[in-house]
């Protein structure tokens, strides 16, 4: 099939959906369909490497650029997939009105009821736009695709009228290279502080919805009943300057020494509390999940969470919070530790990490790559969403 992918950006600091569209557009394309992605980007910006796939960066979606772009363009594909709300879904609705080519939606998580919660005026804002269009867009899709079922049965909840022909399509990521010891190497290599003490990773945006402010307070409350505690690493992008000052003076005030090495990657030797770090690249992030005992993440909403599956797939017991979607899969595959999205519940995680034995963490992580292997490898994520798709264009 002929598919073509809209998506806001492919920068890999936007999160999770420009990752997976990436890599899942490779596993399609390795079962034979031509991938076509779309984005927002600004015209002549370049496709992330080693793609295979063509690359329409367009300058924005309520352009109406975009719209005449895909009226002319339609006929060559045989779907069109919207990644995310509110942006490109009317526009892609108009421009295939009157033909038989279908579009499918992926909410990626922002039908959350959490947002509603936290952001009560843009809430009101959006809304409004669901009565006047993006309810409409839902409505008409051949398939809304949720990427779990916890996710499809939050959506009902969040905007009114709700009208959608759901489908839950398996959803995952790629396993890391198989260099296993160099990708360590290479880490540790750049990021030698980190060799003193075992740590915990946190690895993804830093965003208020992930939790960080609660991670930080629940580690220095069990620093301060354990002793020979692991350090913990915070990795990831920020685009919020202020958000990031106040979690690291938060981090400050509850007396846990730091790292910053977000702005000065040199090596350095002295080794801290938290470890603050950039995004890290592919090999470093792989290097940064081999290296770790445990992976993090307290989100307060977390639609999937990519970084996850990583860390299964690298064997890596998980510490999440319920509010990560996938924590059902997770519990019952034995592959980590699941508690609320709070101080208490981080505290909660790390006491009850910290009391596993070696073999109790050994069959830890042997649980987590099995469970990677049976729920979230991409070629099988791959064939799931073919199949719907395939259904979508029969219709």
């Amino acid at each position: 099939m002929r598919i073509l992918r809209v998506v806001h950006t492919l920068r890999r600091e936007a999160g999770g959906p420009s990752e997976s569209v990436v890599r899942s557009s490779a596993a399609l394309g390795a079962l034979g369909h031509e991938i076509a992605v779309a984005t927002a980007d600004a015209p002549g910006t370049p496709p992330p490497p080693a793609t295979g796939f063509a690359f329409h960066p367009l300058g924005g979606f309520n352009r109406p650029v975009f719209q005449s772009w895909l009226q002319r363009e339609r006929t060559r594909f045989d779907a069109v997939l919207v990644h995310g709300l509110w942006q490109a879904g009317w526009a892609v609705r108009q421009a295939l009105a009157g033909t038989r080519t279908p579009y499918l939606v992926f909410p990626h998580g922002m039908l959350d009821p959490w947002f509603a919660r936290a952001y009560p005026l843009k809430h009101v804002k959006k809304q409004l736009y669901w009565w006047w269009r993006e309810g409409r867009v839902m409505r008409d899709a051949a398939a809304v695709c949720f990427t779990c079922e916890a996710e499809r049965r939050l959506a009902q909840k969040t905007f009114t009228p709700y009208s959608a022909n759901e489908r839950v399509v398996a959803y995952g990521t790629a396993k890391p290279p198989a260099n296993h010891e160099a990708l360590r190497a290479a880490f540790i290599s750049r990021f030698p502080a980190l060799t003193s003490r075992p740590f915990i990773l946190f690895l993804s945006r830093i965003h208020a919805k992930k939790g960080v402010h609660e991670l930080i307070s629940g580690y220095a409350k069990f620093r301060q009943t354990h002793r020979d505690t692991p350090g913990l690493v915070i990795a990831g992008p920020c685009e919020d300057a202020d958000l990031l000052q106040d979690l690291q003076r938060h981090a400050g005030l509850a007396g846990l020494s730091q790292l910053e090495l977000r702005e000065n990657p040199a090596p350095v030797l002295t080794p801290a509390d938290i470890t603050w770090l950039p995004m890290l690249g592919d090999d470093l992030k792989w290097g940064a999940m081999l290296s770790a005992e445990a992976f993090i993440l307290p989100s307060h909403q977390e639609n999937f969470g990519i970084a996850v599956a990583e860390a299964l797939a690298c064997g890596r017991p998980v510490l999440i919070s319920d509010k990560v979607n996938i924590w059902r899969e997770i519990d019952a595959a034995r592959a980590g530790l699941v508690a609320a999205d709070t101080a208490a519940g981080v505290e909660n995680l790390l006491t009850r990490w910290a009391d596993l034995t070696p073999a109790e963490r050994h069959a830890m992580g042997a649980a987590a790559a099995r469970c990677f292997a049976a729920n979230f490898e991409i070629t099988n994520a791959a064939k799931s969403l073919a199949g719907v798709i395939r259904e979508c264009v029969a219709d």
